[in-house]
């Protein structure tokens, strides 16, 4: 165990923010509930929006911005979506501040005619410009994004997972037809799915929320489900058809090729810094941080092992070639030749930080042409020859972020369950956390008890699911497939 490092075993929640605070990822700060992204977490968060914004600009998506500041009517003005953000919501009241007796104060004379809504998600303000943007069904589709930070006012908070503000990307789209809404709907959930498994090497379950789980506004959402360490699962991504809600609400109608006014088809769908909490619980251990190879902000760190300026410039010139090769195969490399720390410290801040390939280099290693290689996700060392350890290391990351990815599915698949009995549930789902498949009979009052009862939710209605006949585990009503009851973040 890593100095400092609660482990897993003793105190789960005390570990996740350990990793947080000691990998130099994040910390609170002075305004409650909202967190400081340090630099090397938010270069892990670079890595993501990057690899998602191609996948997005792949797709035929373009960014755009939209204001952080949205009047209150543009809320009241779909129900059930004013409904759902309504507890959540930061309110600006006065535009300015003035000098008072007792220091600075809110100028009570500068209030607003009409409040602002400091944006926790931005339906409500882009339909109301699509209305200026949409006449004619040559218009559409309008395939919008915006990588933005959003606001909602959560009163238990936890660094990454749970913020009152925080960072992510909101996709927003408009369609001439049902078909092509529920399948960009549909296109982009299987996007996040591709990003969580091929560059976080995280498995995940695609399916629809039950309704009562679902986006506040949509007609259907579809998401996807994460099992974490501790055998709580965390929804990683969602993408919503919201129908013409949005549409009729802001009265956004477009003139279709016989000229007939219809009304437009929306998506719109979102991840966020939600996912640095994600690959934290995923992959890491007691050691530290463990990062895909994908995502790490440095792949490859080299550490000198040295006494004397001479020794030290000799190691240079070597770590210098092997750098210039990996870094003209895109592999990023850091060389850390500090004379501040001792090469054991510098060994445990790598494996903290969850770097995934380190090499050391002393006089021995220049006599014998070879680097001693340290490979983080399973502690394994070996000495490998300098000739051609690019092509070695290339080969070494793409190897590990594949074994990354099998050690969390393996996990996965052994702590997904199928139960009939609904006695057994509520002993299980305390005792031996993770996903049960079980027949729920699909209605509200089932899926409130079951919540109420054990605090354990319909994660998802699993897409590939095959139909199963069975009861309802609670009513003994009749079934027709399973889905997943999960304790979540």
């Amino acid at each position: 165990m890593a100095k400092g490092i609660t482990s897993r075993s003793e105190n789960y929640s005390q570990w996740y923010n350990d990793i947080v605070m000691k990998a130099d990822l994040a910390e609170n700060s002075g305004v409650r509930g909202s967190m400081v992204i340090k630099p090397y977490g938010y270069a892990i968060w670079e890595k993501m929006q990057a690899q998602l914004d191609k996948m997005f600009k792949e797709t035929g998506h373009e960014n755009a911005y939209f204001p952080l500041l949205i009047p209150k009517s543009y809320f009241s003005k779909e129900a059930n979506h004013v409904d759902g953000f309504a507890k959540e919501c930061a309110v600006v009241t006065h535009y300015r501040l003035k000098n008072g007796s007792s220091g600075i104060e809110v100028d009570p004379e500068a209030k607003l005619e009409e409040e602002l809504i400091i944006r926790p998600t931005s339906e409500t303000i882009i339909w109301n410009t699509y209305k200026k943007w949409i006449q004619s069904y040559r218009d559409l589709p309008i395939l919008l994004n915006q990588w933005v930070n959003v606001v909602r006012w959560e009163m238990r908070t936890r660094l990454f997972l749970r913020t009152a503000e925080f960072l992510w990307q909101e996709g927003h789209t408009a369609h001439a037809t049902k078909k092509e809404a529920m399948a960009e709907t549909t296109q982009m959930i299987n996007v996040y799915s591709e990003f969580a498994q091929n560059w976080m090497a995280m498995p995940v379950i695609i399916g629809s929320k039950s309704e009562s789980e679902r986006f506040a506004g949509a007609l259907e959402t579809l998401t996807i489900e994460a099992l974490m360490q501790d055998g709580k699962a965390l929804q990683s991504g969602t993408s919503h058809f919201l129908g013409q809600n949005f549409a009729k609400a802001f009265d956004v109608k477009f003139a279709d090729k016989e000229g007939k006014l219809e009304y437009v088809w929306a998506s719109s769908w979102g991840v966020s810094t939600r996912l640095m909490g994600a690959l934290i619980m995923a992959h890491s251990d007691d050691k530290g941080l463990v990062l895909p190879p994908k995502l790490a902000p440095i792949q490859v760190v080299i550490v000198p092992i040295y006494k004397g300026e001479e020794q030290l410039e000799a190691i240079r010139k070597v770590a210098n070639k092997i750098s210039d090769s990996l870094r003209a195969k895109n592999i990023s490399v850091k060389f850390d030749d500090r004379d501040t720390h001792r090469p054991g410290h510098k060994f445990a801040e790598y494996e903290l930080k969850g770097v995934p390939v380190r090499l050391a280099i002393g006089p021995k290693d220049l006599e014998k042409g070879s680097v001693e290689l340290a490979r983080r996700d399973t502690f394994e060392k070996n000495f490998v020859s300098q000739e051609n350890i690019d092509v070695y290391i290339e080969n070494l990351l793409e190897e590990m972020q594949n074994s990354i990815f099998e050690k969390a599915y393996k996990f996965r698949e052994e702590k997904t369950y199928k139960i009939d009995s609904y006695d057994e549930f509520k002993k299980q789902i305390i005792d031996n956390p993770g996903f049960y498949l079980a027949h729920w009979d699909g209605t509200t009052e089932t899926e409130e008890k079951i919540k109420t009862e054990t605090k354990a939710t319909i994660r998802c209605i699993p897409l590939d699911a095959e139909d199963e006949e069975g009861v309802c585990m609670v009513t003994g009503k009749p079934s027709k497939r399973r889905v997943i009851f999960a304790k979540a973040y």
